[in-house]
């Protein structure tokens, strides 16, 4: 594939970024993209290496990485975005937001530096568009069958685009007033541009799709209505229950989940408003993010351009290795210290701390009190033990809590349907993705718990292919 001495004549090269003291005064993205030139020589560097395990066991997807790498080196781009929509619905979102799974498992990566497939996939995907080749996918004939999507997000949109291809009537609910689901209000606008869902939305709104918004089934429409109107449902409602912090002081003002402060710069940038909310703003402020994930990342990069006097990132488990990680060799995913383009920004980054206390004056938070902790293994298990004398304080005007998800939010939809839960809190469905209640599929978040958005692509996918057999079944 490619070329076949690339490898030896090419090194990585990495994606290029807006300089910082530039992008940190707006909210426009970030990244930069190669020449031709450079594109040629990345795609060149992919090895012949007989099992690709970027394919068959990096990607959730399966992308054809070595096929579209080969077409990229031979300058035939349109073919590299026919093969890589084959099997991704929406590269231009990996593109950019995945953390590339694919690079950890390239066989190049044994003993020399990854081939740069998320930064090849992002131009093919690019040019796709930029040269009008990502057209509708209309079908031959319509099965008269009709689906209802509950929820925007990549799973659901993933689900939606293929069973309308599949030749089914599809309409996809979304309780908020735009559609995207966490695409839209989880990712920022430096990360992910919103024309970029647009724009996709179009090619879907061509295929039949149809999007109504502003709906909360359970409430504004029921399942009954649901059961009625449509020969099967497929929810894509995501894991939305935030990792709350139970120390004393958590009910101060200014300490708020990630999700809502994300989404409420979202739909400011978006002139959707905030209506009646008041505004989280870290300007002129010591912001605390608890948590030290991309979530916290982009919590991250958004107090930076909304203008915070410091901003601090802490993480309860122990800095990870740089450079190999020896408890996950190669093809796993190795959990190393990764910086990203936020923390390059102006980060003062923690690990191994422990948030034992928020104080405050009056009744909002101003400072915050932890301490270290170290972490051991035991029988398999691991146990937490704080470091004598390593108790601090420190001064915190707002604090963002951006330690993950636990589950689908139970309360509203799943309630009401009674569907049944594991003991997690996710949603439980069969091999065909069908729920306790017959005829209700579900996929993605709120079926695995969070996770990337390439599994929820995939998971989304998968479903459809279900659904479409249960409804020729029917």
């Amino acid at each position: 594939m490619g070329k076949p001495t690339g490898f030896m004549e090419y090194q990585r090269i990495e994606a290029s970024h807006r300089p910082v003291n530039e992008r940190v005064g707006d909210y426009f993205e970030i990244n930069l993209p190669m020449s031709e030139e450079e594109m040629n020589q990345q795609a060149a560097r992919c090895m012949d290496c007989g099992i690709p395990f970027c394919h068959g066991y990096g990607c959730p997807v399966a992308n054809r990485i070595p096929e579209f790498n080969d077409l990229v080196y031979q300058g035939r781009w349109r073919q590299a975005c026919e093969m890589l929509h084959s099997t991704n619905n929406f590269p231009e979102i990996t593109g950019r937001l995945c953390p590339a799974p694919c690079e950890a498992s390239c066989t190049l990566n044994i003993n020399n530096d990854a081939v740069s497939i998320k930064q090849i996939e992002f131009e093919i995907v690019e040019r796709g568009f930029a040269s009008g080749w990502i057209e509708p996918v209309i079908p031959d004939r319509k099965t008269g069958k009709r689906v209802a999507v509950v929820g925007s997000g990549p799973a659901g949109l993933a689900a939606a685009q293929q069973l309308a291809r599949a030749g089914h009537e599809v309409v996809v609910f979304e309780k908020d007033c735009k559609i995207g689901g966490l695409l839209r209000y989880g990712i920022p606008d430096f990360k992910l541009d919103k024309k970029i869902i647009d724009r996709r939305l179009e090619q879907m709104h061509a295929e039949g799709v149809e999007f109504q918004t502003d709906v909360i089934i359970g409430k504004d429409l029921s399942l009954k209505y649901l059961r009625q109107q449509f020969d099967a449902i497929c929810l894509t409602i995501g894991a939305g229950q935030p990792r709350d912090l139970g120390v004393s002081g958590r009910g101060l003002e200014n300490i708020h989940f990630a999700m809502e402060y994300l989404a409420q710069q979202n739909r400011v940038n978006s002139g959707e408003g905030i209506g009646d909310e008041k505004q989280i703003s870290a300007r002129d402020r010591v912001v605390v993010v608890i948590g030290g994930g991309d979530t916290g990342s982009d919590c991250v990069g958004t107090a930076i351009r909304q203008g915070a006097r410091e901003v601090h990132q802490f993480e309860i488990l122990p800095q990870p290795p740089e450079g190999l990680d020896p408890t996950a060799p190669w093809p796993m995913w190795p959990k190393i210290l990764r910086t990203s383009t936020s923390h390059e920004e102006g980060c003062q980054r923690r690990w191994g701390i422990l948030t034992k206390r928020f104080m405050g004056v009056g009744e909002r938070v101003s400072q915050l009190r932890g301490c270290e902790v170290t972490w051991t293994q035991s029988r398999g298990k691991w146990k937490m033990a704080e470091v004598p004398g390593s108790d601090f304080r420190m001064d915190a005007d707002l604090v963002l809590l951006a330690m993950g998800f636990l589950h689908v939010v139970r309360e509203g939809l799943v309630e009401k349907f009674g569907l049944q839960c594991d003991s997690n809190g996710n949603l439980v469905v069969d091999e065909d993705f069908q729920t306790s209640e017959p005829g209700v599929f579900s996929a993605g978040d709120s079926v695995s718990g969070a996770s990337l958005i390439v599994r929820v692509i995939a998971a989304g996918r998968a479903a459809a292919a279900a659904i479409n057999c249960y409804l020729q079944d029917s």
